[in-house]
């Protein structure tokens, strides 16, 4: 009868950490991830970005002027960082959506990125999968808003 009990109780223990992780696929978890790729791109935190870009992540930028691939990114902070340059004062979302379908999720919003005189509006989308019971963000997609005009 012991061995029976220890049998199932090494067995529940084993399923213990899957059922205490949180799951990273909620719209509150997926806010909050988008929001610390937000603030690691703001303080070039070369360590976070690593640690949530997918191995085969890819980013288009406006009119696909520019795509980069994982590598690309981290070594782009890379030369920020090597040449102290980081003249981004803030970087704020807002009007932020979530969508969740499978093992994928979806953000997009707006972006106000202030670097000096005058700030630029990016909108982005940005998908999320999850891989191996973590989030990571596999593509994103960022397009500057054109100045509106006065009439």
């Amino acid at each position: 009868m012991k061995l029976i009990s220890t049998v199932i109780i090494a067995f529940s223990l084993s399923f213990f950490p899957l059922i205490v992780q949180e799951n990273c696929l909620t719209k509150d978890s997926l806010i909050q991830l988008d929001a610390s790729w937000e603030k690691a791109q703001l303080e070039l935190d070369l360590n976070h970005i690593d640690s949530i870009l997918a191995e085969d992540y890819i980013w288009v930028h406006n009119h696909a002027n520019t795509i980069d691939d994982k590598k690309a990114v981290l070594d782009r902070i890379k030369r920020y960082l090597n040449v102290n340059t980081n003249d981004t004062k803030s970087r704020v979302s807002k009007d932020v959506n979530v969508i969740i379908s499978g093992s994928t999720g979806i953000i997009s919003g707006f972006t106000v990125i202030d670097r000096g005189l005058s700030p630029i509006t990016y909108h982005f989308m940005r998908t999320y999968v999850k891989i191996n019971n973590k989030c990571y963000q596999i593509a994103n997609h960022t397009m500057a808003l054109p100045d509106e005009k006065e009439d």
